[in-house]
């Protein structure tokens, strides 16, 4: 892996010339600390999130933020242990907060980048919220990790639809962190989902907090995968460096004042 562009190891004055030289677009990882079955680690989601950001700012030149690790985690319960969450509402301001901070430092673009499904909502929410109180000074932008490719989405849905620490994250973590997986201590658990109308908390759907055969792991696969991943939010960082909103600024200034 290339020297990665991580936002936190340089100075202002570093971080100051890079934006001047055009760098204005900044990257946000969201993970995840929560339970992930008997064998994967905790932070299995902010592992996933962060290095997946770090290998593209890396290739790209795009800086990367701290990993954002305590999210939206209350569907898994108090049932297993390792689970720290946040509210919605919680969340949603922190988001909104770092925000404005970067549009304080004078960055003018910001790629949320998300590898819990978990966050999805809330994130949502805030890309609205924040869209709206920046317009016209802050583009933003949410990627899913699981969703950046429709072959990387196949993937990730093969063994289970409501996955969790199921095959592929499990392959992943082989590949990025194999000292972290208890191999020995895997379970496979059934999606029981398929057919519900309501929608069910972990504790209710699982046996041990995996839902999917993350016994059929393998380092090599996710290999495969964390490249096609990286490849993609690669282009997608192309593409948002100079995006531009559909209506030029004659259409559209007068919304927001500030």
């Amino acid at each position: 892996m290339s020297e990665p562009c991580q936002l936190d190891r340089l100075s202002w004055k570093e971080l100051a010339d890079h934006r001047d030289a055009g760098g204005t677009l900044v990257l946000l990882p969201f993970g995840a600390t929560e339970q992930h079955g008997p064998h994967l680690p905790v932070n299995t989601d902010t592992v996933i999130a962060e290095r997946v950001c770090l290998e593209a700012g890396a290739r790209s030149g795009v800086l990367v933020l701290p990993a954002v690790a305590y999210t939206v985690s209350s569907g898994h319960t108090r049932k297993w242990p390792g689970t720290f969450s946040l509210s919605h509402e919680t969340f949603i301001d922190l988001v909104c907060e770092i925000a404005t901070w970067v549009r304080s430092g004078g960055w003018s673009r910001l790629l949320l980048v998300n590898s819990h499904f978990g966050n999805d909502a809330s994130l949502r929410v805030a890309v609205e919220k924040i869209r709206l109180e920046h317009l016209g000074h802050l583009q933003v932008g949410l990627k899913h990790t699981f969703l950046l490719t429709p072959s990387v989405r196949d993937y990730f849905v093969s063994d289970a639809d409501d996955l969790h620490a199921n095959r592929a994250e499990t392959d992943l973590m082989l590949h990025l962190a194999p000292g972290t997986v208890r191999m020995d201590l895997v379970e496979d658990d059934p999606d029981r989902t398929a057919g519900t109308v309501f929608s069910h908390p972990v504790a209710q759907t699982s046996l041990n907090g995996v839902t999917g055969s993350p016994s059929l792991g393998e380092a090599s696969r996710g290999a495969s995968l964390f490249e096609e991943m990286v490849g993609a939010l690669v282009e997608v960082i192309e593409s948002a460096r100079t995006e531009e909103p559909p209506l030029s600024k004659e259409h559209w200034a007068f919304l927001n004042p500030c």
